[in-house]
């Protein structure tokens, strides 16, 4: 009986948790609607290809930085944030699979995660992916990928 309670506890628990982290609204699905967003207030959109139920190194990043309260208020005021799913134990409605699997191919994913940041316009800024460091260290490391493609169109060079 007593196992029984810890398990039902345990999973209240979990799912208390996993209900607020997905109320936080910080990650699209749409890309059609994050695209409209970046562009309207003209902020940078970080792509994260991720596989949340089975990529340790995704789970990691997410655990270092993308949980984190320095990522999040960052991401809140600089980013539209879209999550591109491939799970393993989840399966996805049909036309956000086909999305997903159109942007992987588009921005040339080969593994996981893979990061790709693209201008309000949607221009390619840059791609990264797991960076030890933690959260503000990440911040920086998208910061500086922000400015210089900034300044690369600043001075008229483009990719």
């Amino acid at each position: 009986m007593k196992k029984a309670w810890l398990i039902v506890t345990a999973m209240a628990v979990l799912g208390l948790w996993a209900g607020s982290a997905s109320a936080d609204d910080l990650w699209q699905t749409d890309m059609k609607k994050a695209s409209e967003m970046a562009k309207a207030s003209d902020r940078y959109i970080l792509l994260n290809f991720t596989g949340s139920d089975w990529c340790g190194w995704c789970m990691k990043l997410d655990a270092e930085v993308f949980s984190q309260k320095e990522f999040k208020e960052y991401a809140e005021n600089n980013l539209v944030c879209v999550k591109l799913d491939f799970p393993r134990r989840i399966a996805l409605p049909a036309e956000v699979k086909k999305q997903n699997e159109e942007l992987a191919k588009k921005y040339a994913v080969r593994g996981f995660p893979t990061i790709v940041v693209l201008s309000p316009s949607g221009e390619t800024a840059g791609t990264t992916g797991y960076q030890p460091g933690g959260a503000a260290q990440y911040v920086r490391h998208l910061q500086a990928i922000i400015k210089e493609h900034r300044a690369k169109k600043s001075s008229g060079k483009n990719n």
